[in-house]
């Protein structure tokens, strides 16, 4: 059933042109009439028209330009403070402008014939103490225009920060129409109706109109929907900030794209951390191809949890939802593992029937190397030199996790509540990740303390030892050099 039609608000906002369009007229009509009058002198007076009339003219002239250039639109009244029983007194606060925009948009993407989802940042007390509203019209092109050639569809609103959120919520808007729209071959536009839903001030009541989507005609393929994905897997990494080590992401990289395969590709959103040292290390797999780096260091601007995680990690799985079997979110001092004689593709099939799972963490130690390796450390990569496992119990561990993303309206950082579909939390240690917390914006050698044991308490937390990794650091050192050959041979930590 076709949604109706929102009704039109005429808000101050649109009155604005024909006020400004109003007083144009009246001022060139008060001209004309001075001007008039002024001829008037040249003239024999009988009509009794004098040099004070003139002159009265012209003053009123200019006292209706000053107004004009110098009143603001709309003035607000002042509200008092007020004296309460047993003598409190009652503030009175006066709210002007916007302490927040309605609406961010990053991106803008198409989830199929009738959908679209935009993914953006909202001012978090409006949507706590308010209930904004979205409506969505698509404007075909082409067309007669206005209102009667529209269609229109309630957005539906997901907060998927889960109350992270600081300045700035994320918000993804699911606009879904009755119909398919935009198929037809002639173009179109989304346009969002945001309102701000009233909040503490339940009387008001504004709305705000932009352009969310532009398709030129002829640009949509429907197939696409429906094609097999270009990819395997895909990886969404999170904002990229500090002054992080290119050897650490040097060994990172070389590490998952010999474990995802050709048929992978790698997202990395720059938040200030990819500066030259590390975009050198990254370089090779661009020009390859293979990894994609992306500049949202305007996101700054807006304050929202940890350098906008969630918003970027919504954005990437929009952007890329019909280009992936899976993609995968975790972090660059995180290294995925499969058990032995497992490889991802085995894996990810027996796992098909389920939306998302979830990757059990296995956290090492940012300090603890073996006794054996000093003096050489220099030369070795952090996941070969770093090889005590914290085993400490009863500690909740934070778990990363992969997605089928057709099958997911919006995402979180260590899993999404907004599936269509079954999410699996235990896989049987089939998969699970390294973490090295701490060490990714080291740009020294990470070892502190040198120990020759098996296990070993440090700083009040059981270690074991675990040198899964350093098991396979020289099969990825070969993967690199036969990839993309010598160039980062000389890397810097």
């Amino acid at each position: 059933m076709a949604k109706e039609k929102p009704k039109e608000d005429k808000s101050s906002f649109d009155a604005v042109p024909w006020s400004c369009t109003d007083m144009k007229l009246l001022l060139i009509s008060l001209f004309s009439l001075c001007s008039l009058v002024t001829m008037f002198q040249f003239f024999p007076s009988t009509s009794g028209f004098s040099t004070t009339a003139i002159t009265s003219c012209f003053s009123k002239l200019a006292s209706v330009s000053h107004n004009l250039s110098s009143s603001p639109p709309d003035v607000h009244p002042l509200r008092e403070e007020q004296l309460g029983s047993g003598s409190v007194v009652r503030r009175a606060f006066n709210p002007v402008g916007s302490a927040a925009y309605l609406f961010v948009q990053m991106g803008a993407y198409r989830g199929g014939s009738n959908n679209f989802a935009i993914v953006g940042l909202a001012s978090k007390p409006l949507h706590v103490f308010a209930k904004p509203q979205f409506w969505c019209e698509w404007q075909p092109h082409g067309g007669p225009g206005g209102d009667s050639n529209s269609t229109f569809a309630s957005g539906y609103r997901i907060l998927p920060d889960w109350g992270y959120g600081r300045v700035y919520t994320v918000v993804v808007v699911n606009c879904t129409f009755p119909v398919d729209v935009g198929l037809d071959g002639s173009g179109g536009q989304l346009v969002v109706h945001a309102t701000t839903g009233g909040g503490g001030d339940r009387a008001v009541q504004t709305e705000e109109r932009f352009v969310a989507v532009e398709e030129a005609p002829g640009s949509v393929n429907a197939s696409a929907f429906s094609a097999p994905p270009k990819y395997d897997y895909l990886y969404c990494g999170s904002s990229l900030y500090g002054d992080l080590s290119p050897q650490r992401i040097r060994e990172w990289m070389a590490y998952h794209a010999r474990l995802f395969g050709e048929r992978s590709h790698f997202v990395f959103h720059d938040a200030g951390g990819v500066h030259p040292g590390v975009m050198e290390v990254l370089r090779p797999w661009v020009e390859k191809g293979i990894v994609t780096v992306q500049d949202i260091r305007e996101q700054e601007r807006f304050d929202g949890y940890y350098h906008n995680q969630f918003l970027v990690v919504n954005d990437c799985l929009h952007r890329y939802k019909f280009m992936a079997k899976w993609i995968f979110f975790f972090d660059v001092d995180e290294f995925i593992y499969l058990a032995p004689k497992t490889n991802l593709d085995s894996l990810l099939a027996s796992l098909s029937p389920y939306t998302q799972f979830t990757i059990e963490q296995m956290p090492m130690s940012g300090k603890l190397c073996r006794s054996i390796d000093h003096g050489k450390t220099a030369s070795m990569w952090g996941i070969e030199k770093l090889v005590y496992r914290d085993v400490k119990r009863g500690v909740r561990r934070d778990r990363k996790y992969a997605i089928q993303p057709r099958s997911a309206f919006a995402t979180g950082v260590h899993m999404s509540q907004n599936v269509a579909g079954r999410s699996l939390h235990k896989t049987d240690d089939r998969i699970k990740y390294y973490h090295y917390h701490g060490t990714i914006a080291a740009r020294r050698d990470p070892c502190e303390e040198f120990v020759n044991a098996t296990a070993v308490t440090y700083d009040g937390t059981p270690y074991v030892l675990d040198e899964t990794l350093r098991r396979v650091a020289g099969a990825v050192r070969r993967f690199e050099h036969k990839t993309i050959g010598s160039r980062l041979a000389r890397t810097r930590q």
